[in-house]
């Protein structure tokens, strides 16, 4: 049976790979940090999500040691048999504090946390309204859903409007965007999202993977930026990006909707719990968050450094001030060509195409760190100017 399969399956693969689509993956010797290792060659990391720069920090690396010997490796267990440890309740008491809500569940990454929201809050009788360009993750959790779907434009709040009109004989309305849209940089817009919540009685959820820890004036992410916290019910986000880069997830919610998601929520249910190192390093990284500003502001420095100099040499970036700078290419092939040439001269980048953008929109996503030096931002934006004229 697996001979026909086989060849259907490489017959697909040949399709994406003379598409220009395809993804292949690097692999890295040494840590994840500004500065990694590719083939035996030592080059500036340009597309790790890591924006504080804390993936590799000495400090992170020192409680995570600690924390092994303390709570041990894994706790083979889910949580309400015996996978919870005063370190998970710690965390979820503390991410609950930093973002200004009632209460935190923890999940394995924020992939199962958006997978676990949806059903457990909504069903027939219920209307999820979402963004055009919301993560996979979203997409697939709404799929799980029995509410009635329905989705509007990117940040268009005109669409937004006609659609919680046609949701308005539902028992509940949700709102769902991302915080920031990881392709594009682009920064949702919370406040005339929950302006119009108000008006059609609707809740809101934000998926702020790509902005807490360093966006707002506390990195308390794009709530805080827009001065909205208090009126968003759902927040979920990541542990594996700028908040230690390792991996897991969180809902900080209303109190309600989490006692719901413990008793309910699938993913939450059925996975192990939280490697307990990684719960107490991010109770370190939030001492950090909480204690200094420094790496938001180098993060600062360096997106602001990198767009000006890419924009004076004539290239074309989406705008914003977000640390994920959209280098637009067009074409797969001149993309996936381009990154390679970069990393030929040391910039270790990546090229996205379909399916993870639209066709005709490929792009070099480049992402900054608050680990990256002036001269490496500097190094990065000569080396798109060579790769441009090859």
């Amino acid at each position: 049976m697996f001979t026909n399969v086989r060849e259907q399956l490489r017959a697909t693969l040949d399709e994406i790979t003379e598409a220009g689509l395809l993804k292949p993956e690097r692999v890295i010797s040494t840590p994840q940090s500004s500065q990694v290792s590719v083939a035996g060659r030592e080059v500036l990391n340009f597309c790790a999500n890591n924006y504080l720069g804390l993936a590799d920090d000495p400090r992170v690396i020192e409680a995570a040691k600690q924390a092994l010997d303390r709570w041990g490796f894994g706790m083979a267990s889910v949580r309400f048999i015996c996978g919870t440890q005063e370190v998970h309740k710690e965390l979820e008491s503390r991410l609950s504090d930093f973002l200004g809500m009632e209460d935190t569940v923890l999940y394995s990454s924020c992939f199962d946390a958006n997978g676990g929201v949806f059903e457990t809050l909504l069903d027939a009788q219920d209307a999820v309204i979402s963004d055009a360009l919301n993560h996979a993750s979203i997409i697939d959790g709404i799929r799980l859903s029995k509410a009635k779907r329905l989705r509007y434009a990117n940040r268009d709040m005109a669409e937004l409007e006609s659609r919680l009109k046609e949701a308005s004989d539902a028992r509940r309305r949700l709102i769902v965007t991302d915080g920031v849209f990881s392709m594009d940089g682009y920064v949702a817009p919370l406040r005339e999202i929950c302006d119009l919540a108000d008006r059609y009685d609707a809740m809101v959820m934000v998926d702020d993977s790509h902005a807490v820890g360093f966006v707002g004036p506390t990195g308390r992410g794009t709530p805080e930026l827009h001065g909205v916290t208090d009126r968003i019910d759902i927040i979920t986000g990541t542990l594996g990006k700028a908040l230690g880069g390792a991996s897991g997830g969180y809902v900080s919610a209303r109190k309600e909707i989490c006692e719901l998601l413990r008793q309910r929520s699938r993913p939450y249910l059925f996975s192990n719990s939280l490697a307990p190192v990684i719960a107490s390093a991010s109770l370190r990284i939030l001492d950090l968050l909480e204690t200094t500003s420094e790496a938001r502001e180098r993060l600062r420095a360096n997106t602001v450094r990198f767009r000006e100099g890419m924009t004076k040499a004539g290239f074309d970036i989406l705008p914003g001030d977000h640390p994920i700078v959209p280098v637009m290419i067009g074409d797969a092939a001149a993309a996936a060509a381009m990154a390679e040439r970069l990393l030929d001269l040391g910039i270790y980048v990546i090229g996205f195409s379909y399916p993870v953008v639209p066709h005709g929109q490929a792009r070099i996503r480049v992402q900054l760190s608050a680990a990256h030096s002036p001269e490496d931002v500097d190094r990065a934006i000569e080396a798109f100017t060579q790769a441009r004229a090859a």
